[in-house]
């Protein structure tokens, strides 16, 4: 299992992606994302995850120049934005998002949403950026069962990574198992249910592993075999978010983290969004 914090997962296309990376939504550009991004990666961080929607790919772009890290020990992911997609304009945002993060090449670029008659060409666009070779690896977000299956009925390439919201409220069992059938990595955002972690299982547990309540639910992430990336811009919380290498969730414990599952989103819900 996962034990430093620069593990990796092998992708289907055999590209290692860290098991932990800094999620950066709703972190302003500028200041406050440089120093987020440049505390993860003075913590040992390596993955950063972006979108053009987060407006904030410059900032991004300026911490991984000033970080002192070589390129390629860095994985960063991006995503199109919905109003982009479409074959010939995501391809244009692709340019605009790598320019913006100063970067030749993408390690990881996203649809971020299931776009109603749009995802599929968009799928080809981002097809095409990987076979040019602009990306090491390709994937979707926010995508329901029935939407890989669209897309993979008729792509060539299937989708590497499937970023979707997942946590103990909301477990995705059968996208979960669809995605390990097809060798889809799981990824979780907003892995921290927005923050409300007033969960009396998760003070348990935390208490018996000498944890606090984030860090139980990362290391549940991890031990689902489920990329995980928790958002801050608090140096010494993005170290503590980080520090859930050296311990381990038993069985019964992940069982009864698995119970508390209701199907709740925090987000919007993937069949029925509206932007």
């Amino acid at each position: 299992m996962t034990q430093h914090i620069s593990s990796r997962t092998a992708l289907s296309n055999g590209v290692e992606m860290p098991w932990l990376g800094l999620g950066v939504w709703k972190t302003k550009d500028g200041e406050e994302v440089i120093q987020s991004v440049k505390a993860a990666i003075q913590a040992g961080y390596r993955s950063i995850d972006t979108a053009a929607a987060y407006g904030n790919e410059d900032g991004v772009g300026t911490a991984i120049k000033e970080s002192g890290v070589q390129r390629d020990e860095l994985f960063i992911t991006t995503k199109v934005w919905n109003a982009d997609q479409g074959y010939d304009s995501t391809l244009r945002a692709f340019e605009e998002s790598r320019r913006k993060l100063g970067l030749d090449v993408i390690d990881l670029y996203l649809v971020h949403w299931p776009v109603k008659g749009k995802y599929k060409d968009t799928w080809r666009a981002l097809e095409k950026l990987y076979k040019d070779g602009a990306v090491r690896a390709i994937g979707v977000s926010n995508f329901q069962v029935h939407h890989l299956e669209d897309v993979m009925s008729q792509s060539e390439i299937t989708p590497m990574v499937n970023q979707v919201e997942f946590h103990p409220l909301l477990t995705q069992e059968k996208l979960r198992s669809f995605c390990r059938e097809h060798r889809i990595q799981l990824e979780a955002w907003s892995p921290l249910m927005q923050g409300n972690l007033d969960i009396p299982l998760l003070s348990e547990l935390g208490a018996k592993h000498g944890k606090s309540p984030a860090q139980i639910i990362l290391r549940w992430d991890l031990q689902h075999g489920v990329v995980t990336i928790p958002k801050s811009v608090t140096a010494s919380r993005i170290q503590q978010n980080g520090d859930i290498f050296d311990f381990q969730l038993s069985a019964e414990d992940m069982a009864k983290l698995d119970a508390l599952n209701e199907n709740r989103r925090f987000g919007p819900d993937p069949d029925n969004f509206n932007f």
